[in-house]
């Protein structure tokens, strides 16, 4: 996959940055950066060293910008989304400033860095059109500490947008504000107060297990007071029952005390999930799940599957993530069309599922556009996204009739189609309206 080149900067200016395509994204630097006034000026200056498409130089007729942010003590992520209005854009660059002391140390589906308060975010490959009347989103992850401000002066492609800014979902107040120190004398925000110590340990970059932000269903399995999933779960077995069993256990789990447990075995008739009695229809069009999960056994050759959810749109039938050919797979059961595309060239766009060891498994599902994307342990995985336009050995079987998904429940089990049996444990699961992280 093609990397995008470093823009320079003056040495002054000293931004990090870091890139998203591909599999080891970079990790922001610890080093302190350096303020910079004349951000407009670095911006340009990136901008004339390389070749990327430009949209207009004029605003589109209802060319909006939303920010979504979802915050807990110590820091965020947020979710961006694009509208450029009646005026398609082919290459986008979305700028914004911090009112507070937000770093941003992560960031998919763009291209992300920050200089002082000015954050820029470029497109990537696959997102760089956008249709009049479309929107495509990206993301970002940080920190933050006592000035929670949100941001303000969202601008495409150099043009102001009128991008709508909310507070964030929750919002922590310095608890001892210096009440005798005149504003003219503050610190610029990007710059701690002189009289605060620095922090003993480094603020937390994801949101603790229980810090779900928005999300819908945030269960860590505690609330379980016997071996048989009750309450917020249930039991159930597809087709019929036999002998894979679902359980909460103690002796393994992610946090907490608790975890649930299956034993899936070989066969059609030794399916068994556990399902949310939880209502996710209030979420949308758009979801976002974020679930803990580890395994004994490699991925089989064979289809197997771990997660399923209904889709109401086609019929009923599930959206099944699972393996095939040793690595990670969606499947739509109403055709059997797999994501990728099980080519060796398309298998080798997925990965395989770590064992023995917890893996943080995250995905998005957009029922309006029909787009898919898929993270594990924070990356994101080009041969599990749907991104709307045909590629060969990734969606194009995929995207051969309208997918438009409505989907209604969310199982966590094991269904085996021939070889594959496997024990896998499940915590800490999340899903709601914005990405919650890992």
């Amino acid at each position: 996959m093609r990397a995008f080149p470093q823009f320079p900067v003056p040495p002054s200016a000293a931004p990090v940055r870091w890139h998203t395509l591909g599999r080891n994204p970079m990790r922001i630097s610890r080093a302190r950066l350096t303020p910079i006034v004349a951000a407009g000026a670095v911006l340009a200056a990136a901008l004339a060293g390389v070749g990327l498409p430009t949209a207009p130089a004029t605003a589109a007729a209802g060319c909006r910008i939303d920010y979504v942010p979802n915050q807990w003590t110590g820091g965020f992520t947020a979710n961006i989304r694009i509208s450029p209005g009646d005026t398609a854009v082919n290459g986008w660059t979305v700028t914004w400033t911090w009112g507070g002391d937000q770093r941003i140390t992560n960031g998919w589906s763009a291209e992300v860095s920050q200089s002082g308060a000015t954050v820029t975010a470029r497109n990537v490959a696959w997102n760089a059109s956008v249709p009049a009347g479309g929107s495509t989103e990206f993301g970002v992850q940080g920190t933050v500490g006592a000035n929670t401000a949100g941001p303000t002066g969202f601008a495409l492609n150099g043009v102001p947008c009128n991008g709508a800014t909310p507070p964030p979902t929750t919002t922590a107040p310095p608890t001892t504000p210096p009440p005798t120190t005149p504003p003219p004398t503050t610190p610029p925000p990007t710059t701690p107060p002189p009289t605060t110590p620095p922090p003993t340990t480094p603020p937390p970059t994801t949101p603790p297990p229980a810090g779900c932000g928005t999300a819908v269903l945030c269960d860590g399995f505690e609330n379980q007071t016997g071996s048989v999933p009750s309450g917020d779960w249930t039991v159930v077995n597809p087709d019929c029952s036999g002998t894979g069993t679902a359980a909460i256990d103690t002796a393994t789990t992610h946090s907490g005390s608790r975890s649930l447990r299956i034993n899936g075995t070989v066969g059609y008739c030794n399916h068994v999930f556990a399902r949310t009695t939880r209502g996710l229809s209030t979420l949308g069009a758009v979801r976002y799940a974020r679930l803990w999960v580890r395994h004994t056994t490699a991925l089989p050759t064979s289809h197997v599957t771990f997660l399923a959810m209904a889709d109401s749109a086609d019929g009923g039938k599930d959206l099944r993530m699972g393996g095939q050919n040793g690595a990670l797979q969606w499947n739509r059961a109403s055709d059997d069309a797999t994501l990728p595309e099980q080519s060796p060239s398309g298998v080798a766009l997925s990965l395989p599922l770590a064992t023995n060891r917890w893996s943080c498994v995250e995905f998005m599902v957009d029922g309006a556009q029909g787009r898919l994307n898929t993270w594990v342990d924070g990356t994101a995985v080009t041969g599990l996204t749907v991104d709307g336009t045909p590629t060969h050995d990734i969606d194009g079987q995929w995207l051969n009739r309208t997918w438009r998904p409505q989907l209604t429940d969310l199982r966590l089990g094991w269904e085996s189609y021939g070889e594959g049996a496997d024990t896998l444990w499940f915590d800490d699961v999340a899903v709601g309206p914005s990405r919650i992280g890992c």
